[in-house]
């Protein structure tokens, strides 16, 4: 059964509708062979029965309006026989067809015998010999009634004729369904034509993907084809975004990691040289150990960078983190950085988030960097439940640059590139937290929060509320 499964894994399309197409034929074949043909050998014998029934009929009517006629009728039609059997001189009356042979003379005799009122229908199977000399089984059909006076009306019908019918009934059943599964093949086989030529489409702009070749994917469908085609469409354009913004990023880190180390071996080159680039040697040490900062500083982005994009939740179940601890920790540590600027906490007591320590901690402090580098007054750090706002007062952030402002590697309006934001966008949705950048009236705020948290507190709020007004209406 497993061979017979990976056999059929490795089927093309064309394959698997060329074996349904077979299995289907084969069961339509079947169907005739073991019940249609049965079916329609049964409904022959009654037609022809009821032919024979008919043309009885048909004489017996003949007769009784013309008593006196002599009964002897010239017919075209050898299909039906007619004899009329006088059972007291045990003649046979020969009036319709071509004469039968003695063996059915004498079956009808012994039929006669009975006396059976009414029409009773009987077969035959003789032998005959055909106009080639060969001999071959004949089945006659004939149908017996019992007239007033006695006598015997006989209709016989050769089986050459139901199987002409029979042969042709089934002729026109086979060719209307023939027909009717030629279309159907041709109709699927332009269905998978159509499947495969898009899928061959898809497979070739893959193709010239991988291998950094121009694409272009025109696979005009509205189906779940379709939907895959557009959703490649909009990935290899989104890589291609990445690819060109990792290379701008590349770029221009390389040039900003290039002016400290410059500047570094320049002025380390001027000291041993005994020359003093700012006047003395302390300043010019100062002037080594800010550069040496600033590129600890985008050495260390970028490496938080790259392991925050490995950053997995393996935090215990439940919000554990005590957040006022953490801003504490990050307002402390970057409150030196522009003196000027007033960092106020707006927290409330006892808040906890979901995560581990450390990377909710860079990630707020990377909020407080950001908004230190706009600010012109004070930043404010708000804290609720499941809910953190970092407030600055400066200016506006543009409304195209929203929905891009946390991809890694977007240049911001001062020339840097968003490694913190970044940062921050990888920490809160490993944490199952939203972020997100809202121009407020007077600054920008970059707000934290868990959706369905902060539903179900409303909520609870809400009922509290109800709950308390309930109770001051029953007082």
């Amino acid at each position: 059964m497993k061979r017979i499964r990976l056999w059929l894994h490795e089927l093309s399309l064309t394959q698997q509708l060329l074996g349904i197409v077979f299995l289907f034929v084969s069961i339509f074949a079947g169907f005739v062979f073991f019940f249609l043909n049965p079916a329609i050998d049964q409904f022959s014998m009654t037609e022809m029965y009821e032919l024979l029934h008919n043309s009885q009929n048909t004489m017996i009517v003949y007769m009784n309006e013309n008593p006196d006629h002599q009964l002897e009728i010239e017919s075209s039609d050898s299909s039906i026989k007619v004899y009329l059997y006088v059972p007291t001189a045990d003649a046979m009356v020969h009036l319709v067809g071509e004469p039968i042979n003695d063996d059915l003379k004498q079956d009808i005799r012994r039929n006669a015998v009975r006396k059976l009122e009414g029409t009773q229908d009987y077969s035959m199977q003789t032998t005959d010999v055909d106009e080639d000399g060969v001999t071959r089984n004949v089945t006659s059909l004939y149908s017996m009634t019992l007239l007033k006076d006695g006598r015997y009306l006989i209709s016989i019908l050769s089986d050459a004729y139901r199987e002409r019918f029979q042969r042709s009934l089934i002729n026109g059943i086979v060719l209307m369904n023939g027909c009717m599964i030629g279309i159907l093949f041709a109709i699927l086989l332009v269905w998978v034509g159509s499947l495969i030529f898009s899928l061959n489409q898809i497979q070739s702009y893959i193709t010239k993907v991988r291998n950094d070749e121009p694409a272009q994917l025109n696979v005009k469908r509205n189906d779940e084809i379709g939907e895959v085609a557009v959703a490649l469409t909009e990935m290899e354009y989104e890589l291609s975004r990445q690819n060109r913004e990792k290379e701008e990023m590349i770029q221009n880190i390389s040039h900003d990691l290039k002016t400290p180390i410059a500047t570094i071996k320049s002025y380390g080159e001027a000291i041993k040289d005994g020359i003093y680039p700012y006047d003395t040697l302390e300043k010019s040490v100062d002037v080594i150990i800010e550069h040496a900062g600033r590129l600890e500083k985008k050495v260390r982005s970028l490496i938080l960078l790259n392991k925050m994009g490995y950053l997995q939740d393996t935090a215990p179940a439940g919000n554990c983190l005590d957040m006022n601890e953490v801003i504490e920790k990050a307002i402390l540590s970057l409150k030196v950085v522009r003196p000027e600027i007033e960092l106020i906490a707006e927290a409330d007591p006892d808040i906890c988030f979901h995560g581990e320590e450390e990377p909710w901690r860079i990630t707020v402090e990377n909020l407080i960097d950001n908004a230190l580098r706009y600010a012109k007054s004070h930043i404010i750090v708000e804290l609720h439940e499941n809910e953190l706002c970092v407030i600055n007062d400066g200016s506006h952030i543009e409304e195209d640059r929203m929905e891009t402002l946390f991809h890694p590697y977007e240049k911001g309006t001062d020339g840097q590139f968003g490694l913190g934001l970044s940062i921050v966008y990888r920490v809160c949705t490993t944490y199952g937290y939203r972020v997100q950048a809202e121009n407020l009236k007077d600054g920008v705020c970059f707000r934290i929060w868990k959706e369905h948290r902060i539903k179900e507190q409303r909520r609870k709020e809400k009922n509290s509320h109800r709950n308390t007004k309930n109770e001051g209406t029953a007082a």
